[in-house]
């Protein structure tokens, strides 16, 4: 992907076939699925997994276990996966492989006594002996060849004009074209006009077997029919239990969607078909006074934010205005105890009718060097965190916090990446909701509010971030003929305000002279839209909310 490119990181997992001749003169077939690292896509992880066999662990001799391998481990051995430990980069002048290897070895008891491949990706040694070890120790698959159709829909994309494209593992059974399939999730029939393999490009096959990866192009235009993680199986001869399916991803940020240049349709369109190639990505309807029709959003995080953001543009050639992210909140109501679920700041009920309000807090896990402990636990602490445990066992430390979501959603995990160097690794689990002191903060623009800008933020921070705020708004908001002031408003107060400079004219009439009488009468029209402009609409750009933005 272009983003990919541009990131210099994987976004999207990727599976490819290959054969490879062993030693002893058998010719094995090999499914790979390459993941992502980031903890923002730990997704793909999670569900490629569960469509494995077993895992390849790579560590880098030069840098040895960082905080992301970590967690990939942890993942595996979640799903009892085999896993070859596999020490890369062995050429390098910098690697050390002993402590690399000693490192393997503390993350798990199960590293005790098995052999370590060292390899070079670069220039090809050792991975002959990484080839022979994936038949020699990772189980081949096994199922009824001739039992009932079960398969497991690990991934999926969509073309236009073939729809959904179904990518999927065989576990029981045999898929061949033309075969009636059903989806068992949502019951819905179809038959498979094309089946093949990813090798890497789509080669179409005969027949899919028990244990192959491959693809089935489904013909289905609706993106919703098919989900991650559902069972699919022979219409005529179903199999009787289903997958258990995936834990859905549980969004962390949210954010409204709306099209730049009003194109609902297609940025609509668009979205579906995302959602499709990216199952962690969620969202609804939303309808904005400022902004018009869009979609709220749900992220794993700010880089999955900005990842789909980017998509959009270079996928679909749509540019969008994204809203401040939030989290959910829970908003408990006086008089008839109602407690309202609140995701979308600007449904925020008044704050005379507001009993408390129930913010998100999870259980954050950070793994960093010992030699950035300090600066880990600085950072932590002033994003709220109540440090529960510290484990320094290995060269490795491991901080756990109770931490408000809100705090850590948005660019914890840059500025922790930061300090550390890029070797801290963060995850994160739901803890509970508690009570805390949230307020929403509204902004005026020239006496009128505007929906779209609104936002939550703790009550200690208002003071700080609405005199940043309207600082910012200064310079974000395109000015008018006249002076707008832009106000910060909480429970009905304004608590900070700025004036926007208006676009002065010099009244000129011809060559060099000047007309005092035509300045003045200019100044008396910009005085009367002044008094009218509360009615009128303000155009926002993408700067507006990275002002908001920018204060996280």
């Amino acid at each position: 992907m272009e983003v990919e490119q541009a990131h210099g990181i994987t976004v999207k997992s990727r599976t490819v076939r290959n054969y490879y001749k062993g030693d002893d003169g058998c010719e094995y077939e090999y499914n790979f699925i390459d993941t992502p690292g980031h903890v923002d896509f730990a997704y793909e992880v999670s569900k490629s997994l569960a469509a494995c066999d077993g895992v390849l662990l790579l560590v880098d001799a030069t840098q040895g276990v960082q905080a992301q391998t970590v967690a990939n481990f942890r993942l595996a051995k979640e799903n009892h996966l085999t896993i070859i430990p596999i020490v890369n980069k062995i050429d390098s002048k910098e690697a050390d492989i002993e402590k690399t290897e000693r490192q393997i070895k503390e993350l798990d008891t199960v590293f005790e006594g098995q052999d370590f491949l060292h390899i070079s990706a670069k220039t090809g040694q050792g991975v002959h002996a990484v080839l022979e070890a994936i038949y020699r120790k990772i189980p081949a698959p096994t199922g009824r060849k001739k039992g009932p159709l079960k398969a497991l829909i690990f991934d999926s994309v969509y073309d236009s004009f073939k729809g959904v494209i179904a990518y999927v593992r065989v576990f029981d059974g045999q898929i061949r074209a033309n075969n009636n399939l059903k989806v068992m999730s949502s019951k819905q029939n179809f038959t498979a006009s094309t089946i093949g393999v990813l090798a890497p490009n789509m080669q179409t096959v005969e027949s899919l077997n028990v244990g192959d990866v491959g693809y089935v192009v489904t013909g289905i235009k609706n993106p919703k029919a098919i989900n991650v993680g559902d069972t699919l199986t022979s219409e005529k001869n179903p199999t009787e239990s289903a997958f258990p399916g995936y834990r859905r991803a549980k969004s962390m940020v949210f954010a409204g969607f709306y099209p730049k240049d009003n194109d609902y349709v297609r940025l609509r369109s668009a979205i579906e078909r995302l959602s499709l190639n990216d199952s962690s990505f969620q969202y609804v309807l939303e309808t904005s006074d400022a902004l018009g029709m869009g979609f709220r959003c749900g992220f794993l995080g700010m880089l999955h934010l900005q990842i789909i953001r980017e998509r959009l543009k270079d996928e679909y050639d749509l540019e969008v205005l994204t809203t401040s992210p939030n989290v959910t909140y829970y908003v408990h109501i006086k008089d008839n105890q109602k407690v309202e679920k609140i995701n979308n700041p600007a449904q925020f009920p008044d704050f005379s009718e507001i009993e408390f309000v129930e913010e998100p807090f999870v259980r954050a896990t950070i793994t960093t060097p010992a030699e950035s402990v300090s600066q880990v636990m600085k950072l932590a602490e002033q994003s709220k965190g109540n440090l529960q445990d510290l484990d320094n066992k290995s060269d490795l430390v491991v901080l756990k916090y109770d931490m408000p979501l809100s705090e850590i959603a948005y660019n914890f995990f840059s500025q922790l990446k930061s300090i550390s160097h890029g070797y801290a690794d963060l995850d994160t689990s739901f803890l509970n909701y508690q009570i805390a002191d949230i307020v929403k903060v509204e902004v005026h623009i020239n006496y009128a509010r505007v929906d779209a800008l609104s936002f939550a933020i703790h009550r200690q921070d208002v003071p700080k971030a609405s005199q940043n705020l309207v600082k910012k708004l200064k310079y974000s908001i395109p000015r008018k003929l006249y002076p707008m002031p832009a106000q910060a408003v909480v429970e009905g107060k304004t608590v900070a305000r700025v004036d926007i400079p208006p676009l002065r004219k010099n009244a000129a009439v011809n060559g060099e002279k000047r007309s005092v009488s035509k300045k003045k009468a200019l100044l008396r029209r910009q005085n009367v839209n002044k008094r009218q402009a509360a009615q009128s609409d303000i155009k926002l750009t993408q700067e507006v909310f990275n002002s908001i933005l920018e204060l996280k």
